[in-house]
């Protein structure tokens, strides 16, 4: 009888949990923890609950739905890329050809 081998098929494949792809995890388990952070001082300072919850409510709610936005946008290397592209200028401008004369003479 032949030996069955099951192939592991998510190999080189991105990470991805309820739809968040790669980075994107990170990015709303680093913003859960300062909501975290930020409860834990407001609770500290003394502030009613009543205002505390609807604003890390809110807040976490927000988180989410942005990170869940850039997920799907731009996808697993997108933001990345997208900020780079920012880096680029528009054009470069030359007041001389010197640059070009001194390479040509050279090679």
């Amino acid at each position: 009888m032949a030996t069955v081998y099951h192939i592991n098929k998510g190999i080189n494949k991105p990470i991805t949990f309820k739809g968040l792809k790669a980075q994107y995890i990170a990015y709303l388990a680093v913003g859960l923890v300062l909501l975290l952070i930020l409860f834990a001082v407001l609770y500290i300072c003394g502030l009613s609950m009543y205002i505390i919850l609807p604003v890390i409510g809110g807040s976490g709610t927000a988180l989410s739905i942005i990170v869940i936005r850039l997920s799907h946008r731009f996808g697993e290397h997108g933001l990345s890329k997208h900020f780079a592209k920012k880096q680029l200028p528009r054009y470069i401008r030359f007041r001389s050809r010197r640059i070009f004369i001194h390479l040509s003479k050279q090679a």
